[in-house]
């Protein structure tokens, strides 16, 4: 089939499968670039070829797609026409969703914490619970941006997926609470990152509706792009005969069917390939490909490209633990709206209301109750212990949770994210098997600064919960006790009592560990990656997404990840234009 044909018939069929998803209200971009990739020819050739269409890939490659021939790789669907993508209220039930072809592909860390990866055009964008915040300056300077073009593509960002939130009652309350306890000045709407209480931006609309960094594609040029869905990348390859160091020159990727097709980069001293796979994604695909520690790669039969040993190496997931407070007045829907920013080293922010009180169903098909995002049904099960969250364990918190009434579940979450963290771990393959997780150890508060903040973060949730700015919505002790002898297995976090909860604060903080999802590392920059994001060692690839970082940014990576994408876009071209203008001027 030729490349024209293959491209109108993919037009229309997803045009049609965009519409089909009930409940969805925002229209669907008709975008011409976008295809499936069994439909997409078994060999093809680009300037540059991105491996993963997530929070990065997308706005990576909708800016070089303005000048250059652009092959874009996402192993997922698209999210358009997903109600439980699209929809505020509905998103818990991705998380939930334990499916072959779920956006959210669930995978459960060596510490024994319950987690998720993208699997969806948009990549995290469509599953978090949508907070956008810049990075702080002092990141920006200790990353080696160039803080102007970091401004202007944060802002490129902003004009399609950041919103100011509407501000109900409850998240007022959570503000007035944080200032009355100290996490001082409060700072406004803002998406700068600094000290203090603020409100912060968010990538749902007024009308509750996600953007994501799939509509930055928006920007792109149709002519230059080419975006294939289902492609599962397995290997990249590379030119090492008569070579000092390995280059990189193409792909092998498998379409839904199981058909193989292979992308090559056009002949041409700038062209690229660019890993934007996560946190996961990436480190794996150069294992898989060849880089990384020789004794992986011999004991997995991966013939060695490159003995890279800290590929894998400086995994962190950001530690959270969730209290939830039950209301005796009733609360609106909210997600992550209001943040304190400590100088202790804690994040504290909040959700509540109806994404909390009903959702799917029982065994026996009744209505089933959760707590949305830190449900037991999420994987949010921290009333045990990391590694005693079996299946067994989640369906006995859901069978309590079930046996509840309704009052129960009117409140909201107050949460702490330790900062950094300082805590890090590994990354490992148990096979070549580019469906299957890799396995991953994040060695949650293995630093003692961690666990400090941690506890230092509940102290101030407790005080902000008995500040009299949050006293419209929390019992007194006496009814907070009834209420919690009414549920005696309560399959949520609440604070602990000091006459049933012996525990040490720092057990209590192991004990109910959770994630924010704000995982990263594994191709740190300095380690795997150089300044320009270029692998070290090797020519023609890169790795442009969270897998870089060695500190999460911000208190939600997200705009900084996008950031990133329009960010090295743009220098890559700038880059690559002064090479070229350099060599016009030594050849005339």
């Amino acid at each position: 089939m030729e490349f024209s044909t293959w491209r109108s018939v993919s037009i229309i069929s997803f045009t049609i499968l965009a519409f089909l998803g009930s409940g969805y209200s925002q229209q669907a971009p008709r975008y011409s670039f976008l295809n499936q990739a069994a439909e997409a020819p078994a060999i093809s050739y680009y300037d540059y070829i991105i491996i993963g269409g997530g929070t990065a890939g997308c706005p990576l490659a909708a800016t070089l797609s303005q000048n250059h021939k652009v092959l874009l790789l996402e192993r997922g669907d698209a999210p358009y026409g997903n109600k439980n993508v699209s929809n505020m209220v509905n998103f818990p039930d991705t998380l939930q969703d334990t499916s072959p072809t779920s956006p959210a592909q669930r995978f459960v860390s060596e510490d024994g914490v319950i987690n998720s990866r993208a699997r969806v055009l948009g990549g995290g964008s469509c599953l978090n619970a949508g907070f956008y915040t810049r990075a702080s300056p002092n990141y920006v300077r200790e990353a080696g941006w160039d803080g102007r073009l970091a401004n202007e593509s944060y802002e490129w960002v902003e004009k399609i997926v950041a919103f100011e939130p509407t501000m109900p009652q409850w998240q007022t309350a959570l503000k007035e609470g944080l200032l009355e306890v100290g996490v001082t000045p409060f700072n406004g709407f803002t998406y700068d990152h600094e000290f203090g209480t603020k409100i912060g931006g968010t990538i749902f609309d007024s009308d509750g509706n996600r953007h994501t960094a799939a509509d930055l594609l928006e920007y792109a040029n149709p002519e230059g792009l080419t975006v294939l869905l289902h492609a599962r990348v397995s290997r990249i390859l590379f030119k090492v005969k008569g070579r000092s160091r390995p280059q990189a020159f193409g792909v092998i990727f498998w379409d839904q069917n199981g058909r193989k097709h292979k992308a090559y980069l056009n002949k041409g001293t700038d062209n690229e390939i660019i890993l934007s796979a996560g946190a996961l994604g990436s480190p794996q695909l150069l294992i898989l490909s060849g880089i990384g520690s020789r004794d992986q790669l011999e004991a997995l039969n991966i013939t060695v490209v490159l003995d890279q040993p800290m590929v894998g190496q400086g995994m962190s997931d950001n530690p959270m633990n969730a209290i939830f407070v039950p209301s005796p007045n009733p609360v609106a829907t909210t997600l992550i709206q209001v943040v304190g920013i400590t100088k202790f080293g804690c994040f504290i922010e909040g959700a509540s209301g109806s994404n909390f009180v009903v959702s799917g169903s029982n065994s026996e098909g009744a209505p089933g109750r959760n707590f949305g995002m830190f449900s037991p049904q999420t994987g949010q099960l921290a009333t045990v212990p990391p590694k005693e969250r079996t299946p067994e364990a989640i369906a006995r918190a859901v069978e309590a949770m079930n046996s509840l009434q309704e009052y129960h579940f009117q409140g909201g979450f107050i949460l702490e994210k330790t900062r950094g963290p300082l805590s890090t771990g590994f990354l490992k393959l148990n096979n070549q098997n580019i469906d299957e997780n890799p396995s991953v150890t994040f060695n949650y508060f293995k630093e003692p600064a961690d666990l400090e903040r941690c506890v230092r973060g509940i102290e101030a949730i407790e005080r902000i919960i008995k500040s009299p700015g949050f006293s419209n919505f929390t019992y007194s002790d006496v009814q907070m006790g009834t209420l919690l002898n009414i549920s005696t297995h309560f399959p949520v976090n609440t604070l602990p009592r000091s006459s049933e909860d012996t525990r040490s604060p720092e057990q209590y903080c192991r004990d109910t560990v959770m994630t924010i999802w704000h995982y990263h590392g594994g191709c740190q920059v300095g380690q795997v990656v150089d300044l320009d994001y270029k692998v070290i060692g090797t020519d023609a690839l890169r790795v442009v997404d969270g897998s870089t970082f060695r500190f999460s940014p911000g208190t939600n990576p997200q705009a900084t990840v996008m950031m990133l994408g329009r960010y090295m876009g743009i220098k890559i071209q700038n880059e690559r234009f002064a090479r070229q203008e350099a060599k016009r001027k030594n050849n005339s």
